[in-house]
């Protein structure tokens, strides 16, 4: 059972607890009705990203995926991922329907309860093809952050039915 939002946005250790140690993360935050950031997602002043070091003269990097042998593009996926850490890649060949399918699936997956998504955590899942975790470091981080990652390795579709959550399975 959940506490009172009161409850848990009264003192910083409560916050911690109920993001972290009980994985709840910042849709729990949102699901119990949250309106104000909590102050410890809210980062240091130094590390605030300022309008000073943001590009506004430039668009993300576009990466033309048709033909995947010319040297350009792994030199275009070098740059971008150099230089702005990430990129989006048109012509790739995959299918609308599978993208929309890997969305649907990752959203009933996340939208699983706390301790059902932990069934898949490195140090729980049954198969190394299928690991849910965070790339969130509470020890060494500064303020509160929740990234969460789902990857899904597919095999065969006997493999993907034994071990993957049933919510990511084809239905």
């Amino acid at each position: 059972m959940i506490a009172p939002l009161s409850k848990i946005l009264s003192n910083s250790e409560k916050v911690f607890d109920f993001v972290v140690n009980e994985g709840h993360g910042v849709k729990g935050l949102c699901d119990i009705g949250i309106q104000t950031l909590p102050k410890q997602y809210i980062q240091p002043l130094e590390e605030q990203i300022t309008t000073s070091i943001v590009r506004t003269d430039d668009s993300i990097p576009i990466i033309d995926a048709s033909n995947w042998d010319d040297p350009k593009v792994a030199d275009q996926i070098c740059e971008a991922a150099q230089n702005w850490g990430f990129f989006q890649v048109i012509n790739h060949g995959v299918p609308i329907e599978v993208l929309d399918n890997i969305k649907e699936t990752s959203h009933r997956f996340f939208s699983l309860p706390t301790k059902e998504k932990k069934k898949y955590t490195k140090e729980n899942s049954v198969s190394s093809n299928v690991r849910y975790g965070t790339s969130f470091t509470p020890e060494a981080e500064k303020t509160l952050g929740r990234r969460e990652y789902l990857s899904l390795v597919h095999i065969s579709d006997d493999e993907a039915t034994s071990f993957w959550p049933t919510s990511c399975r084809s239905t």
